[in-house]
């Protein structure tokens, strides 16, 4: 159940949607100027390089005014445009993959590396920044579905119900999803760092 403040930034959301659908090209640079940090940082999360995250911010946000007729009210705008940023960022990063077939092996790893280590903290010891390139990589491995699923969760903090309107899909399949990920993950540390786990 809503919130009155959830329900008043709801209806003030869908007034500015309502005015940019009427040609209102300054209601829309509100929603912009509302949502670009957390979108822009959701983004972050599924597209490694910061470049390509801002293309992505900006085709989502391009994609949302183009679709605003689109946008029913039947979950909150922030939901919206988070699937849109969301496909949007699995359609940059399947394109980046058939650019990418003839990179090889060494390139693919170093590049990874560094995008990696611009994740850590310069003070960490060697041993945790290699933990936590293998967490990620783990993480990259996973199928899309379960990656989204846990990356909501552990990064993005979202509720298993915030979740499941995202990902338009059941809570228990929510639920199941985070729990085979999880588990994936365990597994894969843990052949590699016996022991982390216990």
């Amino acid at each position: 159940m809503e919130s009155p403040v959830q329900k008043v930034e709801a209806e003030n959301d869908q007034l500015l949607v309502d005015r940019a659908r009427l040609g209102d090209r300054h209601a829309f640079d509100l929603l912009v100027l509302k949502y670009q940090s957390r979108l822009l940082s959701l983004v972050n999360r599924l597209v490694s390089n910061q470049s390509d995250a801002l293309d992505v911010l900006q085709d989502t946000f391009v994609k949302a005014y183009r679709s605003l007729h689109t946008f029913r009210g039947e979950s909150a705008f922030y939901t919206w445009l988070y699937r849109i940023a969301v496909n949007t960022a699995k359609n940059h990063l399947a394109s980046k993959l058939k650019e990418s077939k003839d990179v090889s092996v060494d390139d693919e790893a170093t590049g990874e590396l560094s995008v990696l280590q611009d994740l850590s903290a310069p003070d960490e010891e060697a041993g945790a920044e290699e933990l936590q390139r293998a967490i990620l990589h783990a993480i990259e491995q996973l199928p899309d579905d379960l990656k989204q699923a846990l990356t909501l969760r552990e990064l993005e903090g979202m509720s298993y119900d915030e979740i499941a309107l995202a990902m338009n899909c059941p809570i228990g399949t929510v639920r199941s999803r985070i729990f085979r990920a999880r588990d994936h993950v365990v597994q894969e540390i843990s052949q590699q760092f016996p022991g982390t786990f216990l």
